[in-house]
Parts: structure tokens; C-alpha cells; sequence
């Protein structure tokens, strides 16, 4: 008799699959940087395409070629910062000590964050400076006004060197060429898509039972062991599926633009519409359904190894 092997159903690479809080991730690791810069931008995923461009990879089979790759459209409206926050290491952490406001800021902005009516300033002791940001969705045509908000960390050796550059950037707007560039790659977080109450051949890939099965066809034969007297977390089980924060590393810039005629088709991308402000084009798919805000940053694990190839034609729906 052969051996009986059973493989277990479903990845452990991610666990626990819970769901996340907001649309918008949350970055708990900041990349390092020696200099005082902004590393980190916010864009509403607009939906793919594919180029075709003349491939320079020294070791590609089709060196000198035009070949075909994919690539998501990424609308980037200007940024704006909300204020600067002084923070104070503490035995538990970082203490807020002092936060100062911008002086333009915007009606959408007022309408959903309350803004204290003493301003802080300057503290003359604080050990990390932080800069807050917003988006201006009403730019775009995603029918949303609401902005999403996000406290940026400010890289940097020396501490004055960072918050002059903080200082610098507190009434301004900000862009996307200000911050990236172009043939670099980049570290995409955003919330993959919502699939709702799933069954457990859908979410964990358990095969199908034959007819003959009782009671049910679509589900698992056991729920495991008699011992231990408990069902194991292994198991797979119905339950809700997708909106979970996920991380796509090393994705390479195809294109930063700030002319939007040439990539909009003419009725508009499905489920998005017409894209009005600077966008960038990123090598192959990201997570999250068009619409939703997607956070760019400074890679954290950066490949050496980045080839740009020349683009030839951009291939679009009309």
C-alpha cells in the first residue's frame, strides 16, 4: 500500500488572515535613509494597461527586442501637509510634545478633522520630527471629497537637517516627481480587494468531495482530531475573505508624467473615469480595486539590478 500523504490546504505564509481597519495601510517599517527626504506618496490605483517597450536586460533572452509587459496606472493628485509633530522618546515610546499647523489648509480637510484652537509650536527639545500629510481627492474623479491622512516619517541623520526640511515642505504642495523618479523602484502597501463570506474550496483551495458524499460537497470531511479536544486553527473553515493588508516589493517605474491626455482613452477607464492630474506607470499588477488609495514608498529591501527600457507605444483601449 502506498503511503498516504496529505498536504495541508491553504498558505500559513500570511496568518492570520484578518482583516484590515482602513482602506488606507498602515506602514510600521520606514526605509532608512541618510539624508532628510520625503519617502512616501499617496495615488488612487486607476486600473492596467500593457506597453510595449525594447527590452536592455544584458542576460534577456530577447535583448534588442520590443516586447510586451504589464502595467497599472497610478493617478498621483499634488499632496498637501497638515502640520509637523514633536515627538519625545519615553520609556513607553514616542510622546507627543508639540504640534505645529500649516496656515492653507483645505475646506475638505476642515469639514472632517477639527483643528485645536491653540497652536503649538517649536519645542527647543524633542528627539523625532514628523510630517503629516493629506490628499485632495476632489481633484480627481473618483466622486469622493473626504482626504485620506497619513504621518510621514522624515529619514535623516541630523535632527536640525530634518526639520528645516519639514519646516520647508509645511505650507506647500507636494508632487510626485518631487519625491521618486524615474527606472527606480518603489514598495507598494495597499488593502487587496473584499471578497466577503467564502467557502472553505474558494478560500483555502480544498478539492470538491465526490457524489456520494453525505450531507454536503462543497466543504471538508473532518474538522481533524479527536485529540486535542479542540479544533486546530490549521483547519480550514468558511469565513470572510480578502481586505488584507498586503506589501508588493521592488516595483519598477515605468513612467512619471504630468500630461494625462496622452494615457486617458476616450470614454474613460472602467470603473474609474478620466484621469486629470500626474500619474506614474508601474511595472505589473497591485493590489486593491481601482479607486482605492494606494501608499508608495521608498523600497526597503532596494534591488540593485534595475534595467529601464525604452517605451515604444502604450497600449490602450479606445
Amino acid at each position: 500500500m502506498p503511503e498516504i500523504h496529505h498536504p495541508r490546504r491553504g498558505s500559513m505564509q500570511f496568518w492570520p488572515r484578518k482583516r484590515a481597519k482602513k482602506a488606507l495601510p498602515r506602514i510600521r517599517t520606514w526605509p532608512k535613509i541618510a539624508r532628510a527626504k520625503l519617502t512616501c506618496f499617496i495615488g488612487y490605483k486607476t486600473g492596467m494597461t500593457h506597453i510595449n517597450l525594447r527590452d536592455n536586460r544584458p542576460n534577456s533572452m530577447t535583448k534588442g527586442q520590443i516586447i510586451s509587459m504589464p502595467a497599472t496606472i497610478i493617478e498621483c493628485p499634488p499632496l498637501k501637509t497638515l502640520s509637523l509633530r514633536f515627538y519625545k522618546k519615553t520609556i513607553d515610546g514616542l510622546k507627543l510634545i508639540s504640534e505645529a499647523f500649516s496656515k492653507n489648509l483645505s475646506k475638505e480637510l476642515l469639514k472632517h478633522y477639527k483643528i485645536p484652537k491653540k497652536q503649538g509650536k517649536e519645542p527647543e527639545n524633542f528627539d523625532e520630527v514628523r510630517l503629516v500629510i493629506y490628499t485632495q481627492p476632489k481633484l480627481t474623479t473618483i466622486g469622493r471629497k473626504k482626504p485620506e491622512i497619513i504621518e510621514m516619517n522624515i529619514p535623516g541623520i541630523d535632527t536640525k537637517e530634518r526639520l528645516e526640511y519639514a519646516k520647508s515642505l509645511l505650507d506647500k504642495e507636494v508632487k510626485i516627481a518631487d519625491i521618486f523618479k524615474l527606472g527606480q523602484y518603489i514598495d507598494v502597501h495597499a488593502v487587496s480587494k473584499g471578497k466577503g463570506f467564502q467557502g472553505t474550496v474558494k478560500r483555502y483551495g480544498v478539492p470538491l468531495m465526490q457524489h456520494k458524499a453525505e450531507k454536503k460537497k462543497r466543504g471538508i470531511g473532518t474538522l481533524g482530531s479527536w485529540h486535542p479536544h479542540k479544533v486546530q486553527y490549521t483547519v480550514a473553515q468558511p469565513g470572510k475573505m480578502g481586505y488584507h493588508s498586503r506589501v508588493e516589493y521592488n516595483k519598477l517605474i515605468f513612467k512619471i508624467s504630468s500630461n494625462p491626455k496622452e494615457i486617458n482613452p476616450k470614454s474613460g477607464f472602467g470603473r474609474y473615469g478620466i484621469v486629470k492630474n500626474d500619474y506614474i506607470l508601474v511595472k505589473g499588477s497591485i493590489p486593491g480595486p481601482a479607486k482605492r488609495g494606494i501608499l508608495l514608498t521608498e523600497p526597503i529591501k532596494p534591488d540593485k539590478k534595475a534595467f529601464l527600457s525604452e517605451i515604444v507605444s502604450i497600449n490602450l483601449i479606445k
